[in-house]
């Protein structure tokens, strides 16, 4: 029997793998849970219809999630990580050593649990003395700290349903507090060939609550389009000036993808991309031009009407 996964990614556009098997299926308490094996990526997991991640390429969104803010930092020492139950960003964060306490806050604990039993290649650094399983709502719990943590990682779903309130701007000035004097955190921001609206949307929230506010991309071939984009919010530290090279030859971390080199070239962006920056709006505002948003005959965004404003609106709530 010839099995195949599709994922609908956007109104026109969807990605197909075949299946050697399904592992696992349920429905937990928040969303719909599968675990299956392929052909090609090995084995994948998928919330709701949307591929998070596989053991092929995984290491791709972990690496980047995780180093670019590490290494970005002189000493992260305490580290939060928002969602994120598989597990991947952690494994990557606790490949530095003046890590002392990385907390992962996941809403669902039967995420963990599964990746646990069937990703252990990729969930195995839970079990590390130095992660601490907080099950519940994130936002809650990065509202409760107080200059708390150096790096905030907010590793989340695609912005629908109960993830809207991680892009909010209400939430990144929670994020801001729970930050020390110095720290700065990163959010997946989805593709600019698909969603380019929203991330300039978060690009400006961010950039309104962090004095550095900067974008920075990946090549994550399951996700839609496989460029990927990556935010990241500062107090102090500025991810394209700090020398990242001897830390990171000291420390002789193994990675795949990550490296000083990519570090830097990470916040290149192709002129479309750099239109969506938050640096890029600031410009334009102050020369009274608009800057495109978008590519010609490009359909409607995956997100289209997942914000509709409310980030906004909670803010005049």
């Amino acid at each position: 029997m010839d099995l195949w996964f599709t994922e609908k990614q956007t109104e026109n556009m969807a990605l197909s793998l075949r299946l050697k098997t399904a592992l696992h299926r349920e429905q937990t308490k928040y969303q719909d849970l599968l675990l299956v094996d392929t052909y090609q990526f090995g084995r994948m997991l998928v919330l709701d219809g949307c591929i998070m991640t596989t053991e092929v390429d995984e290491f791709v969104y972990h690496e980047m999630m995780a180093h670019v803010p590490l290494f970005t930092h002189p000493n992260p020492r305490r580290v939060l990580v928002v969602g994120g139950g598989d597990g991947g960003v952690i494994r990557e964060v606790l490949k530095h050593p003046t890590v002392e306490e990385a907390i992962l806050a996941e809403i669902d604990e039967r995420v963990i649990a599964v990746c646990k039993e069937y990703l252990p290649s990729i969930s195995h650094a839970l079990d590390d003395p130095r992660c601490k399983i907080m099950i519940g709502d994130g936002i809650e719990f990065v509202r409760q700290h107080k200059n708390a943590f150096d790096v905030i990682i907010v590793d989340s779903t695609d912005p629908i349903g109960p993830a809207v309130g991680l892009y909010a701007k209400a939430f990144y000035r929670s994020v801001y507090e729970a930050l020390t004097e110095d720290g700065l955190f990163v959010a997946q921001t989805e593709s600019p060939f698909v969603n380019p609206q929203f991330i300039r949307d978060v690009q400006r929230r961010v950039g309104e609550v962090f004095p550095i506010t900067t974008l920075y991309w990946a090549a994550v071939p399951t996700y839609p389009t496989g460029f990927w984009s990556i935010t990241l919010g500062s107090k102090k530290h500025d991810p394209r000036t700090v020398d990242v090279r001897t830390r990171f030859e000291q420390l002789n971390l193994e990675t795949k993808y990550y490296d000083p080199e990519y570090h830097r070239m990470a916040f290149h962006l192709p002129r479309f991309a750099r239109n969506l920056t938050w640096d890029a709006q600031k410009a334009a505002m102050e020369k009274g031009i608009e800057l495109p948003v978008g590519l010609p005959g490009m359909g409607p965004e995956k997100t289209a009407g997942a914000l509709d404003g409310t980030a906004d609106k909670e803010e005049k709530a």
